[in-house]
């Protein structure tokens, strides 16, 4: 009995200490408790004056900062101006902003960056510090700093970003495993044999000739990198992690909305936009909401929404062919320079022409993105005036309608030179004797090897080289806007002269809090709008193409963790603080992400050999091997049955037979 109770003793005692480790690694990535205390569940109910003994009011802290700075702007936004009853809209304090009667309105932020026991000097110290990368972010303070919009962001980003560490490493481990075993593919040695002696069809008209399928030895040995056996298990892998992302998410989200006292805010529960009220001023039609107890103009469905929803999307189609064009216009260069280069004498394409024309096409993406975004803000103001016109209720409708609409033109903006490589190049070419052409010029053609490692190019150069570029402007920006700011406010060019106050009481006033934030920049109409937009997008690279591409988890779990960092610092040091407002999930990004989600490992299908391989194998050959897949796979033509514009012009050996 003595021993045994010796042993269980150990047992425990080895338990304890396995425990104790474990506990003090994870310590190491939480936030000090003593700086940023975890908020307890409790029970919430939005407050209504009606019911107020319900409520401890008298509680010190009962409404914090950002509730106060909410019922303000609230106020702000709907307080009329004039006594003209004729005129609807003079209301609002943006639109008093618009006329130069105010220059700015913003809460006040928690002291400088520099003030010891501010809220805004704790979260700069132990949050938005790149030294804190692997660290918890204290979401409670967040919230309570900005709002539930920004928590409920800043909540999924961190998220999101420990969820790509698992994917991270199983495409670290497919690159590896493709590196390893490159030598032993027999595709691509049977392509490098030059001993098969395989002369290949000409790849343009007249000015191309005969070339050996040897001379793409080194693009075959590259594309076995990115699709290889582990490929599908990748594909298949990333699908499940989407579905189990967004599931685990919502859950995740759950536990936050509770504790933040959120599960009963809804669409009804949110108050109209003043804009919708304005507009609907002279309704006949009210109803009350069930919610509020409050009468409300009714808006027909069908007369006044679907009529307007039309037009607003037939403007986005209308955009979106402007982008298919652009990228049309990059199909139609590479299919030029594969005609240039054979000109002059060049075979060495295979690398050259997706690599420049990947570049060309992010810099398509760029001016594009620049064009709508920023030439005069037109396509902004020409959503915002449409997305009016669907008279929605709630700000929460109106800004999912209108990410929606942006969205859509983002995403053909960016995925449809990808999409192009993945499921259209090398479809519809025709054969030698009748080619299908686009302007008398042949369509382009995959390599034997495929076209997954042009894909791979495509979109590391689209993927890497856009969120570098985002980096970099979001953090150089801010920084010379505000340099701009503080310059134009110290020199007096924004603002009157101090010509009747003493020079003491210039700086009093210059010394103040909302001196130092009218330096810093505005927050513009959109919002998170293009923090979400940015994330999404790299999501449907990392799901959708990710079996082009293994290494995109890591490059995006890279990108998001100096993401994370540099966003709370440039919201901190350069940005006005935001007016708090409530939600309670990302909104429409939410179905975006589900969307994506579903269609994610379609390329695996479309682009890779893996298919094509099975069937030979499983179907064709003998010792269920790929010995003999090439020659399987490559049909043969007659020279003598070459049309007389297509044939090469002088070739420099007579070939019977191409493949």
């Amino acid at each position: 009995m003595l021993q045994e109770h010796d042993l269980n003793d150990s047992e425990f005692d080895l338990l304890e200490g396995v425990k104790s480790l474990f506990r003090s690694i994870v310590e190491c990535i939480f936030f000090d408790s003593n700086i940023f205390r975890r908020e307890d569940s409790k029970l919430m109910a939005v407050y209504s004056r009606d019911k107020d003994y319900l409520f401890d009011v008298n509680c010190e802290g009962f409404f914090t900062a950002s509730v106060r700075s909410t019922v303000i702007d609230f106020i702000l936004e709907r307080k009329r101006f004039s006594d003209d009853d004729t005129d609807t809209f003079a209301f609002g304090i943006q639109r008093l902003i618009n006329e130069k009667t105010y220059t700015a309105a913003y809460p006040l932020h928690d002291g400088t960056m520099k003030t010891e026991g501010s809220m805004r000097n704790m979260l700069a110290k132990d949050w938005a510090s790149m030294k804190r990368w692997a660290h918890y972010q204290p979401l409670d303070q967040i919230r309570d700093y900005f709002g539930e919009k920004f928590g409920i962001y800043f909540a999924w980003l961190g998220f999101y970003t420990n969820m790509l560490i698992l994917p991270s490493i199983v495409g670290i481990l497919c690159f590896v495993y493709g590196c390893a075993t490159m030598l032993n593919n027999q595709l691509s040695e049977d392509i490098c044999d030059k001993t098969n002696n395989i002369t290949m069809c000409p790849l343009c008209d007249r000015k191309c000739d005969y070339w050996k399928l040897s001379d793409t030895c080194l693009y075959a040995r590259i594309t076995y990198l990115f699709d290889n056996p582990t490929t599908v298990f990748f594909a298949i892998f990333m699908s499940f992690w989407a579905a189990l992302f967004l599931e685990m998410w919502k859950r995740y989200s759950a536990g936050i909305v509770h504790r933040w006292g959120l599960t009963g805010f809804s669409a009804q529960a949110e108050h109209p936009r003043p804009e919708y009220q304005a507009r609907l001023t002279n309704a006949k039609i009210r109803k009350m909401n069930v919610v509020t107890h409050v009468m409300e103009p009714y808006v027909s469905f069908w007369k006044v929404r679907v009529p307007a929803t039309i037009l607003s999307f037939s403007v986005v189609l209308l955009l979106i062919t402007v982008a298919v064009g652009a990228v049309f216009a990059v199909v139609l260069y590479r299919m030029c320079v594969v005609s240039s280069l054979h000109l002059f004498g060049d075979t060495n394409d295979a690398l050259f022409i997706p690599a420049t024309a990947g570049l060309l096409n992010l810099v398509c993406i760029m001016i594009l993105n620049w064009w709508k975004v920023r030439a005069a803000e037109v396509y902004d103001k020409l959503a915002v005036y449409m997305t009016e016109l669907e008279l929605l209720r709630t700000q929460t409708e109106f800004d999912d309608s209108l990410t929606l609409k942006i969205y859509l033109f983002q995403f053909v903006n960016y995925y449809t030179s990808i999409f192009y490589i993945a499921f259209l190049k090398g479809q519809y070419v025709g054969y030698p004797k009748k080619y299908n052409k686009i302007f008398n010029l042949r369509q382009e053609e995959c390599n034997p090897g495929g076209c997954l490692m042009e894909l791979c190019m495509q979109l590391a150069i689209i993927m890497i080289g856009k969120q570098a570029l985002n980096t970099a402007l979001e953090m150089i920006n801010p920084l010379i806007w505000k340099w701009f700011n503080t310059f134009t406010t110290k020199t007096g060019l924004v603002q009157p002269k101090e010509e009747n106050r003493s020079t003491d009481e210039v700086n009093e006033v210059h010394s103040t809090q909302w001196a130092h934030d009218f330096k810093l920049l505005e927050w513009g109409p959109r919002g998170l709008f293009y923090e979400y937009l940015e994330l999404v997008l790299q999501y449907g690279f990392v799901t959708i193409f990710v079996a082009a591409f293994p290494l995109a988890p890591f490059f995006a779990l890279l990108n998001n963790v100096f993401e994370m960092r540099l966003d709370a610092k440039k919201f901190l040091k350069f940005y006005r603080r935001p007016v708090p407002r409530r939600v309670r999930d990302i909104g429409v990004w939410f179905h975006i992400l589900e969307i994506l989600g579903k269609i994610a490992g379609m390329i695996i299908a479309f682009t890779s050999n893996f298919i094509p391989k099975m069937v030979y194998a499983l179907s064709v050959s003998e010792d269920k091997s790929l010995e003999g897949f090439l020659d399987h796979s490559l049909s043969y033509f007659n020279t003598s049955d070459f049309p007389p514009d297509v044939a090469p012009q002088n070739p420099a050996y007579d070939v019977e037979i191409c493949r």
